[in-house]
């Protein structure tokens, strides 16, 4: 306490300055309408910036809930457009085809020849085998064994993947297939010589599986030339994903699947 009063006798001038200045300031400001203005503008610049850089940390500390927020609603989101029907109205919501389940990846493989990803999903998420796995921007894979709270899937970028494909400026379809060279680069093979292809040309799922809905963007044209055969394509596609930068998915249930598939068990071979 005794340094308190020593410090305001040392200081008592200057003090008293700063005293009468505040004083003077503030009447300054409230008689004059241009000064009392800058003033408040002033004051809420600054309150303002403090408040944006608060705002900034508590997202950033918010970021994990912010991100599981908007992959609830990119789930719901492509829910309603895997149900688009024909006429670009949605199906009656009791009767949707597709759910979709959003998932984060805990392991990616992409170097070996046959790679496969952890997801972070199973058996107590109603995950099962033969679902189709997807991003934003493309497929990745169908699962191919499930736990009660992680699933395997297929990667795409495997010897032993084989997705329905067509080109999307036609029905013309074919088989995605991977040779296992480049992580970036698949294959699409037996299209009909009959299709009207170009480098550039977008390939997504053919719709003709009851895995992936049809219309799943897959990738681009990068060249193609004929088989052996010559009555077929062979086509390069680089794909929409990076394959080596997957971090969550989605997983999509065509409910429909048992049904398509008792139907199809039942049909008489060709």
């Amino acid at each position: 306490m005794q340094q308190i009063i020593n410090f305001v006798l040392r200081n008592k001038s200057f003090l008293l300055f700063l005293l009468l200045f505040s004083i003077g300031l503030g009447l300054t400001i409230q008689s004059h309408s241009y000064h009392k203005s800058k003033f408040i503008n002033s004051a809420n610049s600054v309150s303002g910036g403090v408040y944006n850089s608060v705002n900034s940390i508590d997202q950033y500390f918010h970021l994990k809930t912010e991100n599981e927020l908007l992959l609830e609603d990119n789930k719901a989101l492509k829910s309603l457009l895997f149900n688009l029907d024909i006429n670009d109205s949605i199906i009656d919501p009791q009767h949707l085809q597709y759910s979709v389940i959003g998932a984060k990846v805990v392991k990616n493989s992409y170097s070996a020849q046959d790679n496969y990803l952890t997801i972070k999903a199973g058996t107590k998420d109603s995950i099962t085998e033969d679902l189709g796995v997807i991003t934003s921007k493309g497929i990745v894979g169908i699962i191919d064994k499930t736990s009660n709270n992680y699933s395997r899937v297929l990667s795409i970028l495997n010897s032993q993947s084989r997705v329905n494909a067509k080109l999307k400026s036609s029905y013309h379809i074919g088989s995605l297939i991977w040779n296992t060279k480049a992580p970036n680069t698949v294959q699409l093979v037996d299209v009909s010589k009959f299709a009207n292809i170009k480098i550039g040309d977008t390939i997504e799922t053919g719709g003709q599986s009851s895995i992936f809905p049809e219309g799943i963007p897959i990738g681009t044209i990068l060249d193609f030339k004929d088989d052996q055969g010559g009555d077929t394509y062979n086509i390069n596609v680089t794909l929409f994903n990076d394959m080596t930068n997957i971090g969550h998915v989605y997983i999509v249930t065509n409910k429909d699947k048992q049904e398509i598939k008792a139907l199809q068990n039942n049909l008489p071979n060709e």
